[in-house]
Order: C-alpha cells, then structure tokens, then sequence
C-alpha cells in the first residue's frame, strides 16, 4: 500500500499521535518472530551448502523416487533448501484480523516492509533466502531415477603405489634368475594296442631318457662317468618302468610299447635292480619279435640280453638275423660273445672287417684295442658324458 501523504493540521495531532503510538507497539510486537524468521533464514542459508547431496561420500544419501518421475539429485537439493525458510515466513505471517495502520514518510524503511508483509498475507513476502542462498550447483550427468530406491554406490578406487614391473623395490633385493641348458624335446606317439583306433601314448620323454643313457646302461658292465649319475639312471629307470608296465603287461600291447619296455628292463638288469627286471625284458623281448619277426632292433635286443646274460648259443641266433637286416651293433654283440667263448681271433676278425665297412665308428677300433690288450669286456670303454636329472 502506498503511504498517506495528507497535509496535517492542528485539530488532527492528538489522532495522528495515537496512531503512531498504535504502529510502534504493533512493530514491536511483530518484531521477534520476524527477526526469528531471519535468523532461521540465515542459518538455513548458511547451512544450505552442507546439506548433503547424492555424491557426497560420507553421507551415504537413500532417495525414494517418484514412481514414473526423473528427478535429479541437484533439483532435489534445491527444493529441500527453499522448503524450510518459506515455511517459517508463512507462519510469521499476521492474520487478517489486524488492523492495517497507516505510515508517515518520516516512519523507517524497515517498520515498513514488516508491516507491508505482515497486513498482507496474500502475497508473497520478501525472499531474503534466495538473496543470501547461493546458486545451486547442477550435478553433471545425475542418474535418471525410475520408481526404486537408488543407494548411493561408491566410485571405482584409484590408489597410487609401487609398481613391482617398474624395477626393484628399495631395500629389497632382486632375485637374478639365468635360463642355459635349454633344449626340445620331440613329440613322440605310439598306439597303446594293436589294431586300428587304439589310443595314442606320449612317449616324449622315455624315449629322450632311453636315447640319452642307452651308451651308458645298454650293455654290460654299465658305464657312468659318476655314481651320482649311476643312481640317477636306477631310479629314473624304475619310474619309467613302472608306468610303461601297465601298458605292456596287457595281451594286446603294441609293438612299440613292448619294445620300449624290453629296453627299459634290460637297462634295470643290467643296473642290478633285480632279476624280475631281466624275467620282463624277455617276455617283452620275445612278445616283440612274435609281432614283427623282420625286426632288426627286436632281434638285436633279445640276442644281446641272451649272451650277455651267458646264453651264447641261445643268443646267436637272434644276433645272426639282425646282422642279416644290417643293425651293425649286433655284429659287435657276436664279437663280445666270441670274446667271453675263447674265439680271440675271430672276434678281433669280426671287429677289423667292421671298422672297414664303418670307418667313422671310433667306438669299433676302441673295442679292437681292448682285445689286443687281453680285455673281456668290449663295451668297458670310457662312457660319454651324461647328464641324468634326479626324478623327482
């Protein structure tokens, strides 16, 4: 309402005092709540930024959306500040019943906004929230809500730290690993049976075992350049046995099978493990050449197992058929069991025609020089080198 601005007279004093005197006891009287308004004003303007929001962390905020509603989070911070001061001006408000006193120009600008808002009670009153309430901030890319309970979830965790690939860590040292001796070994598979569909064994392994320490443990006596490397053979040759058993034990055991384990077991008796190892090797040996009569290793193995064991005669003829197919070890296996029968000179003659048709072969004048000597044993010559890991 716009103040009265009559000129006064003399007869009008005493009714302009009193009203004056009405409008001081009337702004005294509304003066508390309107202070309190603002002091709750204030504190909820000072305390409007720590009201926590949804990406406050330590607060750990539940909303309840609106079914069907998106809200974000940052027009719902906004909203719960304004609530509160509107609510306690809006109780601070007059009622209707008040009388309405009219002001001079000479009355202060503050007795006038209070007694402008409190004599009207239909409009809205000052907002002096929003004049000491900061802008609200918008919250980036805020999460649309769809009718459930959204929990606040923390974010992905960033640490920082020592990175154990970047190099050695302080006061710690640093193992020095160095890789030598690396080798290959082919991949090697045999049928398990006889026949066609059998199923397949890796033998990667027992053959590069066989091949590495057959110069060694083959004949006898054994040759190892150490014990350590004698004792390592015994038991690698113990294992390996024991798994190709039970392949080669069964009534239909391939070939390849029965001769790996032929090998195996002359090594074993040979080493000294026991008489059941040259018992296998036989029937392993003999079960062999039943399946491949023309074969030159077959009949090689089973001859040399008989005369080296002392069957010279029994053992001749197996050695006989394996020179006829031209395994060239078997010739040498006739000169030892010459050697061991007295026959000197026809082993040194079985020898010398040999290194003849193989002049690369040194182990042949090696062997020729041991019966020369008066040596029994052509295969006591100095072992190659070998390198037996323990089994482990």
């Amino acid at each position: 309402m716009k103040a009265i601005n009559h000129p006064t007279t003399s007869h009008k004093a005493p009714k302009f005092a009193t009203l004056t005197a009405l409008a001081a006891a009337c702004a005294m009287m509304l003066s508390p709540p309107v202070h309190a308004a603002e002091a709750d004003t204030a504190a909820a303007a000072s305390t409007s930024t720590a009201v926590p929001s949804a990406i406050d962390s330590t607060k750990r905020v539940i909303r309840l959306a609106k079914p069907n509603t998106a809200v974000s989070t940052a027009q719902a911070d906004a909203q719960m500040n304004t609530e509160t001061p509107t609510n306690i001006q809006q109780n601070s408000i007059q009622p209707n019943n008040v009388a309405q006193p009219t002001f001079t120009q000479g009355n202060n600008a503050q007795q006038s906004n209070v007694q402008q808002a409190n004599a009207q009670p239909n409009r809205a009153p000052l907002n002096t929230t929003n004049m000491a309430q900061p802008p609200a901030v918008p919250a980036p890319n805020a999460p649309e809500l769809t009718g459930t309970t959204r929990v606040y979830e923390r974010g992905p965790m960033t640490a920082t730290g020592i990175d154990l690939r970047s190099g050695q860590l302080p006061n710690i040292p640093a193992p020095q690993v160095n890789i030598s001796d690396i080798s290959f070994v082919p991949t090697v598979l045999i049928p398990q049976q006889q026949g066609l569909g059998t199923d397949k064994l890796d033998v990667s392994l027992l053959d590069d075992f066989i091949k590495e320490v057959s110069p060694n443990a083959r004949h006898y006596p054994p040759n190892f350049p150490n014990r350590t490397q004698r004792h390592n053979a015994r038991e690698k040759i113990k294992v390996m046995t024991e798994w190709i058993e039970q392949y080669a034990k069964a009534p239909n055991a391939s070939y390849d099978v029965l001769i790996r384990a032929a090998k195996l077991n002359g090594m074993g008796r040979n080493l000294d493990l026991g008489s059941e190892y040259t018992v296998r090797g036989g029937q392993y040996v003999d079960r062999a050449i039943k399946l491949k009569p023309n074969s030159g290793e077959a009949n090689f193995i089973y001859g040399m197992m008989l005369s080296e064991g002392g069957g010279f005669k029994e053992g001749q003829k197996y050695l006989d058929q394996a020179v006829s197919l031209g395994y060239t070890e078997a010739e040498q296996s006739l000169a030892q069991s010459d050697v061991l029968s007295d026959r000197r000179d026809k082993a040194l003659e079985r020898l010398r025609r040999l290194a003849q048709q193989v002049p690369d072969n040194a182990v042949i004048r090696q062997q020729i020089k041991l019966i020369e000597d008066g040596k029994f044993y052509i295969w006591d010559i100095p072992a190659p080198d070998v390198n037996i890991k323990p089994s482990t």
